[in-house]
């Protein structure tokens, strides 16, 4: 297939989008084939880094499906492994297939993001291309207690540089005073940051990430971008400029997407 010819960020920056597609989802079998509006959801995400202006859209899939779904999309599909343990994984095979320079930006935008930014895509590329930094991603303020005390929703803190110093499941920083007095209502000095996992970094990079060992404390948090900081290397954090809608991660998430898409099309 052919590859994506967008414009770019708007500033001339040079990146490629690369999005992990696996087909059998452990929540969600077959969750790239899953139709959002009738169309397949890896199709919708297709779209969505097309939009951001990436000089080439790759996903990198296990399954002839869903290299079938995307006959014609203006992307290209790179057959990976049906072994690979993590997207990462999945990527750094996707780069060797492409044939990417070591210096070439790569985004690794999720596959269970039918909504995400096309503004946050590019973010997140020029984050990395500013900073000497190994790799960047994005965060997005806390605004109520639960998603602050939810261990799904992974918070992050940063220095006052922009990089990473810590990402968790927990409430990170723990307000101690506050919550030891009342734990239903948001703390005050905030903001509290949720990590959203876009990633960016460059291709060398990746090769090298995927190689590494897990640290212990990707083990106990079960967090891999957590590899990266115990290993030493630098994250560089933005906020993003637009909200990232949750991504699908099991049917009634499908059905949620859904219906935000008919509401989007019924304006």
């Amino acid at each position: 297939m052919m590859a994506n010819t967008g414009a770019g960020t708007g500033d001339g920056l040079d990146f490629v989008v690369a999005i992990p597609a696996r087909h059998d989802a452990t929540r969600l079998p077959g969750k790239p084939l899953r139709l959002i509006a009738g169309e397949p959801m890896v199709l919708h995400v297709a779209r969505r880094a097309m939009a951001a202006g990436a000089r080439e859209v790759w996903v990198a899939a296990d399954d002839v499906r869903i290299a079938d779904a995307l006959q014609g999309a203006g992307v290209q599909v790179a057959m990976t492994s049906t072994a690979h343990a993590s997207g990462t994984d999945r990527l750094a095979e996707c780069a060797h297939i492409a044939g990417w320079s070591d210096d070439t930006i790569v985004v690794n935008l999720q596959g269970d993001e039918p909504f995400a930014p096309a503004a946050g895509i590019g973010a997140v590329a020029r984050l990395l291309a500013a900073s000497s930094a190994e790799m960047a991603t994005l965060a997005a303020p806390i605004d109520d207690v639960e998603t602050l005390l939810d261990p799904n929703a992974v918070k992050l803190v940063r220095a006052t540089s922009g990089d990473a110093l810590y990402f968790s499941r927990a409430p990170v920083p723990w307000p101690r005073q506050a919550f030891a007095a009342d734990r239903t209502r948001m703390p005050d000095g905030g903001p509290w940051l949720r990590h959203i996992g876009i990633y960016a970094y460059r291709a060398g990079f990746l090769q090298r990430f995927a190689a590494m060992r897990p640290g212990r404390l990707e083990q106990i948090e079960l967090l891999e971008q957590l590899r990266v900081l115990e290993a030493g290397h630098r994250i560089a954090v933005a906020l993003t400029p637009e909200p990232f809608p949750p991504g699908v991660d099991t049917a009634a998430d499908l059905a949620r997407v859904e219906a935000l898409m008919r509401g989007q099309r019924a304006i």
